[in-house]
C-alpha cells in the first residue's frame, strides 16, 4: 500500500476555485461510501501522482487526524489525458470484495511475429473481483507461444490468486495477424485516364475540455 496521503476538507466549490487549487499544487477530490456522508477534499497533487505511477488503487488518507482506507473509483483527466483534474474516492474495509479494472500487460514476443505476423492487443484491461488488499497492479500475460492466427481470450488468462474474472470469457484479449502486403498499383500506360485528385478529409473540430468537477 502507498504511503499515507494527507487530505484536508474544502468548503469552496466551483470551477474557479478548483483551478486555483490546481495552480497551488493541490487536487480537488470527493470522498464517499460506507453509509457516511460525502466530503469534499483536497489532496497533494504530487503525492497522488506518485501513487498512480506505482499503479496504486488502494490508498490511505489522513483526514482530521484519522487514517482511512480508500479506493480510487474515478479519475478525471484533462483533454489530453495527462493531467489529473479531479479524483473520486470511496471508503473501504480491507476484507471486502471490490470490482476493479486491472491493466493487461503482454510479455514476450510471439512466434508468429518472428514468422512475419503482427501482435494486436484488443483489450487493455480486465474487470476482476477480489479483496481490497489483494488488488493486483497488473495482469501479466505471456504471449511467446502465439503463432499467426492464434488468439487469446479472457478465459485463457491466469489471474492472481484470490481474483475472479468478470465479463465475457470469450472476449478477445489479443491475436497475431498476418501483415497484409502492399500491392503496388501498375502505372497507367500513355493515353489512359489519369487518376483524380486525392480527397483529404476535413480537419475535425478541436475537442472541448470537459468542465471541471466541483
Amino acid at each position: 500500500m502507498a504511503e499515507v496521503l494527507k487530505a484536508t476538507k474544502r468548503t469552496d466549490r466551483g470551477t474557479h476555485k478548483a483551478r486555483a487549487l490546481r495552480k497551488a499544487g493541490l487536487l480537488p477530490a470527493v470522498l464517499y461510501g460506507h453509509g457516511e456522508g460525502t466530503v469534499s477534499l483536497t489532496l497533494q497533487e504530487h503525492e497522488l501522482e506518485v501513487a498512480l505511477i506505482h499503479g496504486e488503487k488502494l490508498l490511505q488518507i489522513e483526514l482530521d487526524g484519522k487514517s482511512q482506507n480508500v479506493l480510487i473509483k474515478d479519475i478525471q483527466y484533462d483533454t489530453w489525458g495527462q493531467k489529473v483534474l479531479h479524483v473520486d474516492l470511496t471508503r473501504v474495509s480491507l476484507d471486502e470484495l471490490v470490482t476493479v479494472a486491472v491493466k493487461i500487460t503482454l510479455l514476450g514476443t510471439p512466434v508468429g511475429v518472428d514468422e512475419g505476423g503482427s501482435l494486436q492487443q484488443v483489450m487493455a484491461s480486465a474487470d476482476i473481483q477480489c479483496r481490497v488488499d489483494q488488488i493486483p497492479e497488473e495482469i501479466r500475460v505471456q504471449v511467446n507461444a502465439l503463432k499467426i492466427d492464434d488468439v487469446l481470450h479472457l478465459s485463457d488468462i491466469e489471474l492472481p490468486e484470490g481474483s475472479k474474472l468478470l465479463g465475457d470469457p470469450e472476449a478477445l484479449v489479443c491475436n497475431v495477424v498476418t501483415i497484409a502486403e502492399e500491392i503496388e498499383e501498375e502505372e497507367p500506360e500513355e493515353g489512359e485516364g489519369i487518376a483524380g485528385p486525392e480527397v483529404i478529409g476535413a480537419k475535425p473540430d478541436e475537442e472541448e475540455t470537459d468542465e471541471d468537477k466541483d
